[in-house]
């Protein structure tokens, strides 16, 4: 995005206009000295996969603007999803980043989309792929079952991030950064028309290194990431894309006990920087590419084909150190740790064929949809288990660590498995839109054929699951002329589940169902826009990590889980210098069905009742401080179980509030055009926070981390 004068009326609010235009194509439009980028040709928006409007889908949907998201100077999604209504991110704290750790009314989700197609990911291991923040346009968050759509996913709902597209008008932005624990960060993102072709590129790259929250570890990153528009005719696209990311260090994977931290302990406590681990024996690296391409082609004003297809291939490395209840003496704060490292690799390819076009049928409108979608992923796991003859390593201090204790050279290995997994999956789906006046009906389907493969290396037999499902979605949403829109929906969702029990078994699949009512509101101008929801979602054999086994790698499978709350969220423009957005969600989550586990009538963990979140931002636009823009927001996550049984305590609620400041550095000097500052305050009052698997295992949120960042754009 290019402005020559950004700070004169809002980004957000032009992002937002832009949303609610029916324009779905590649363009930019100007206007009094401003370039607004509207989203391309090849985006299908994540509730329908279609190019209607989320407003017209009868579910809730929640989209994060990525002008917004730089304003909050978010380094992950985890961080991106704190102000999304319904959403429980950063469940293990801030220090441990290498995931993207979410709930989304109350379910885990442990795969997130890009651009339409899945991350891949098997559930269960560490070799997870993540994109940076710099290469989004947007965030979406869709709630309730999705499998209509999508195939294999939880009931609660899905995130899709919406990748930067070339454009043609020529834009730059570099970008320099630093602040808190040595932050030093640079990126540049460039796009625009090469010469006078039918190509237009983008290019991003960033290098990031920062200091992680616990002592002796650090951050580091490196992206990259080219595309390629081409606009082989008037009516076929071709886009063409790369996505490479190294991780050298990764901060820490590893808590530490609640005694001390949760809760007090006479005998000592921990800090935020506590690191129960050895800098001699911690290392957490990862890399990964995806390459992909796509296709548009449209056959006429009505119908369109579009193919979306991505290879992936990634490695991880891990050494680490892991804990159990019975290795922590609360009495003297000694913590005996278990060694241990990973190598994964994983390969994968995803293909997703839509065939959408539009019908007249009287006064019936059709918005039909089919689709064939693919994927498969193979990947291998070597895991080892270690002992060390140094006997002060398993007397380690919590209340005084020392995190130089262990000599690697002396290490030898006690356990050692290599687990190699393959995965497949086919669907066929199809959906229709129908509008009828004012009034839109929704219905769709899909059929699943999953199938799995896991084997030890030198089994002599290897465990296979085959599964099949149908997966359905109806629903209504009526326009008024007073701007609201009351909906209903239905929406199932089905989730197999690779590998056995610990009893050997295979797992039955997951299966879920949601209802939901609610309402949405748009006003005639579009400066205020509101829904409110109510929903109902049962999910049946809900695997969840034993919480008997003694190092938390075991599962088993529960009978039933049921979801219900309210979620309300609100955007409104004040006026062309000030916007807010608010947010409040009521959720109550129990295990309804369990016979064999003692669960029944739980709470599952990282479920508030209660969380609520409010940013606002205001632009001077006149004065001696024209230029200027004052932004800030506070969230609230309220008080949620501390484990799976629910008899260790709670986890406490907490406020933090977030500060963002920015200036248009031209309004200085004419020579500083197109340059601007951010000064952002995360956590402004050093909140201390928490979150817990169990009373064993718990990790601080993030303390208050300051951050200055200057970008100029040509």
């Amino acid at each position: 995005m290019k402005i020559s004068h950004p700070f004169v009326f809002s980004t957000l609010a032009a992002a937002l206009l832009s949303a609610l235009s029916t324009s779905s194509v590649a363009e930019t439009t100007e206007s009094e000295g401003e370039t607004i980028t509207v989203l391309g040709q090849t985006y299908r928006n994540t509730a329908t996969k279609s190019a209607l409007e989320p407003e017209e889908t009868p579910q809730g949907v929640t989209i994060l603007d990525g002008d917004l998201l730089q304003q909050r100077g978010v380094k992950s999604l985890d961080q991106a999803l704190r102000y999304a209504p319904g959403v429980v991110s950063e469940n293990k704290g801030s220090s441990v980043t290498m995931y993207d750790n979410f709930t989304v009314r109350g379910f885990s989700v442990n795969q997130s989309y890009y651009d339409g197609l899945v991350l891949q990911y098997l559930s269960g291991w560490n070799l997870q792929p993540q994109i940076d923040p710099i290469a989004l346009q947007q965030v979406e968050v869709f709630k309730g079952p999705t499998s209509v759509l999508y195939g294999a996913m939880p009931p609660g709902g899905m995130i899709n991030m919406i990748a930067k597209t070339p454009q043609q008008q020529a834009a730059t932005e570099v970008n320099f950064a630093t602040g808190s624990r040595n932050l030093t960060e640079a990126s540049i993102d460039t796009t625009g028309q090469i010469a006078d072709s039918d190509f237009a590129y983008r290019v991003i790259a960033l290098a990031r290194k920062q200091d992680s929250q616990v002592d002796g570890m650090e951050q580091e990153r490196y992206v990259f990431a080219p595309s390629l528009d081409w606009q082989a005719t008037d009516k076929t696209l071709l886009n063409f894309n790369l996505y490479y990311q190294k991780d050298p260090s990764m901060g820490i994977n590893s808590a530490i006990p609640a005694s001390g931290t949760v809760y007090s302990n006479p005998n000592g406590s921990t800090s935020p920087s506590t690191y129960a681990g050895d800098i001699n024996w911690s290392q957490f690296k990862r890399e990964f590419w995806l390459a992909g391409f796509k296709v548009n082609h449209e056959f006429n004003d009505n119908w369109t084909w579009l193919t979306n297809t991505r290879y992936l291939d990634a490695e991880l490395t891990q050494h680490n150190t892991y804990h159990t209840a019975a290795n922590f003496d609360q009495s003297t704060g000694t913590l005996s740790r278990n060694i241990y490292s990973t190598e994964e690799e994983s390969e994968g390819f995803t293909i997703d064929n839509q065939l959408s076009g539009v019908v007249e049928w009287g006064n019936w409108q059709h918005n039909l949809l089919f689709g064939l979608s693919y994927q498969r992923l193979k990947g291998s796991s070597n895991y080892q288990e270690y002992a060390t003859s140094n006997s002060a390593f398993y007397q380690f201090n919590l209340f005084a660590p020392n995190n130089d204790m262990l000599d690697a050279s002396s290490l030898t290995s006690v356990y050692d498995s290599t687990t190699n997994i393959k995965v497949w999956q086919l669907g066929g789906y199809f959906q229709d839109q129908i509008r009828i006046g004012d009034l839109v009906l929704m219905a769709g389907g899909r059929w699943d054929r999953f199938e799995s493969e896991s084997a030890n290396v030198g089994a002599t037999s290897s465990t296979n699951a085959n599964d099949s499902e149908f997966s359905y979605r109806v629903g209504a949403l009526y326009n008024l002329e007073s701007g609201f829109s009351p909906f209903i929906s239905y929406a199932t969702s089905f989730e197999p589940q690779p590998g056995t029990t610990q009893f050997g078994n295979n797992y039955e699949p997951e299966k879920g169902e949601q209802v939901e009512v609610g309402l949405k509101y748009q006003s005639q101008d579009n400066t205020l826009q509101a829904s409110a929801s109510l929903y109902r979602i049962i999910k049946s054999d809900m695997v969840v990590t034993d919480p008997s086994s003694a190092n938390y790698q075991d599962d088993i499978q529960v009978g039933e889980a049921r979801s219900q709350g309210v979620e309300f969220q609100a955007s409104w423009l004040v006026n062309q210098d000030w916007d807010i957005n608010g947010s409040y969600t009521y959720a109550d989550m129990e295990i309804t069905k369990d016979s064999e586990n003692g669960l029944q009538g739980t709470t599952p963990i990282y479920v508030p009742h209660h969380s609520a979140n409010l940013w606002t931002n205001y632009y001077l636009s006149s004065g001696p401080l024209r230029g200027a823009r004052l932004g800030g927001g506070a969230r609230y996550v309220g008080e949620m179980e501390m484990d799976a049984t629910n008899t260790q305590g709670k986890v406490p609620s907490y406020t933090i509030v977030d500060l963002s400041v920015g200036y248009d550095l031209g309004e200085i000097s004419d020579s500083m055009t197109g340059a601007s500052a951010n000064l952002i305050a995360n956590n402004l009052f050093d909140e201390e926070s928490y979150t817990c698997y169990d009373n064993a295992n718990c990790w601080y949120g993030a303390e208050r981390s300051v951050e200055l960042n200057v970008k100029y754009q040509f």
